[in-house]
């Protein structure tokens, strides 16, 4: 099954470079560092190295208590963090600088993947969430690099879908020399696809603190949000934007100010076309003027900043959820203190959304029309919105904990005075 899946990289992988070209069009990063993706990474120099892989925003995030970890534990040791996307090496900049190395993953295909590790050569690698690539875990193996999944989520649909390859996914699997999931159900559906060695750490999310700016930053913001009430869309997902544009009228409250921050960078333009096509008053963070008495939306076209919002926020709609995208993560809101929206579809924070739920942080709606009601219901209602913000700093302390039990089951298998010179 792998020789099959290794074939297919050599047809895709012509295809794959055209398509960088074309996402270059709309995102010019794409085609920078290229070479690293066919295996030209970074040469290990004199100290050992940790490789970390984190494949885009949300998994870099997560990393960040983990990859402090490793660097306060293994001072000696230099940390190669890898993405797949330019908005997670960008994330990697914001958080790290140049306290870590950094680099694109190659291609899963073996000669790219072999290249990559000679000329790294890390002495442990650690892969974030549920990034299964078989060629590099197969390499790994041979090389004698132990390997982790950490922070490891796995929905029942995503669990469906692997059944389907099970005679690539369950070898990959166990290649890895430990396996950190989220909770005991993403444990149990990776144990049926072949996972072994299996430990519940929880999610690391809970142990991400924000940037040092974020103080000034949310400042900042309530300044320019000049006093209204602030309903933030976070990380919203193709078609949200509409919905919510669409039901503004209907939120009855006028000093409401709809905050729109998309999920991806490269939509920032996509939706403010969208704004300007419906002739509202309207502002954009990246203009850093103040924000008239008339302004109706605010578009967030900054990275790196989701704390802040939320900060600055009165009550915050968590993207992706209204529509089947799975759900944004809520966990960032609770812990700022900010009442949480969630739409039906969360199945890739199932037990984070549930728990939220449970612990009265956050709030399930339906649909738009809904969440319109909701809206306007905890307007009229500071003392409920007072009261989930305190449930969400609860919730998250009563979650924390999990750098640490990933660190332990990593240093169990990997002592440091086993770790590869």
């Amino acid at each position: 099954m792998r020789l099959l899946y290794s074939l297919a990289w050599v047809l895709a992988l012509p295809f794959l470079l055209l398509y960088l070209a074309w996402r270059a069009i709309r995102q010019p990063e794409y085609l920078r560092h290229w070479r690293e993706r066919l295996g030209l990474g970074p040469r290990r120099g004199n100290r050992p190295c940790i490789l970390v892989h984190a494949v885009s925003v949300g998994e870099t995030r997560a990393a960040d208590p983990l990859v402090k970890s490793l660097m306060a534990r293994h001072p000696d040791h230099d940390i190669l963090l890898t993405h797949t996307t330019p908005t997670g090496r960008a994330t990697g900049v914001e958080l790290f600088g140049d306290r870590v190395k950094r680099s694109y993953l190659p291609y899963d295909f073996p000669p790219l993947v072999r290249l990559f590790l000679r000329r790294a050569r890390p002495g442990l690698c650690i892969v974030m969430e549920t990034e299964i690539w078989p060629n590099l875990f197969a390499a790994c193996t041979r090389a004698g690099i132990p390997t982790f999944l950490v922070n490891a989520r796995l929905s029942e649909r995503s669990a469906r879908g692997y059944r389907r390859i099970a005679g690539l996914v369950r070898p990959a699997l166990a290649d890895l020399h430990g396996i950190a999931a989220q909770t005991a159900e993403d444990a149990d559906r990776l144990r049926t696809l072949g996972g072994e060695r299996i430990r519940v750490t929880g999610n690391l999310k809970y142990d991400v603190t924000p940037p040092m700016a974020t103080v000034a930053q949310a400042e900042d913001l309530r300044r320019r949000f000049a006093g209204k009430f602030v309903f933030l869309a976070a990380s919203t997902r193709e078609g949200e934007e509409t919905l919510l544009l669409d039901a503004l009228d209907n939120f009855g409250v006028a000093d409401a100010l709809l905050v729109l921050v998309p999920r991806h960078p490269q939509r920032f333009q996509e939706v403010a076309r969208l704004i300007q096509e419906r002739g509202l008053p309207w502002a954009r963070r990246s203009d850093r003027q103040s924000t008239g008495k008339d302004i109706r939306v605010f578009l967030g076209d900054s990275m790196g900043e989701m704390a802040a919002y939320y900060a600055a926020a009165d009550l915050a709609y968590i993207g992706g959820s209204l529509l089947p995208f799975g759900g944004q993560n809520l966990i960032e809101a609770a812990a700022a203190g900010c009442p949480a929206l969630i739409g039906p579809h969360t199945w890739n924070f199932t037990d984070a959304a549930e728990q939220a739920s449970v612990a009265g942080c956050a709030l399930r709606v339906a649909d738009a029309d809904a969440l319109v009601a909701v809206v306007k219901l905890l307007r009229k209602e500071p003392d409920k919105r007072a009261a989930m913000a305190a449930a969400g700093l609860r919730f998250t302390a009563a979650n924390q904990g999990a750098t640490e039990r990933v660190m332990d089951m990593i240093q169990a298998a990997w002592p440091r005075s086993a770790a590869p010179d």
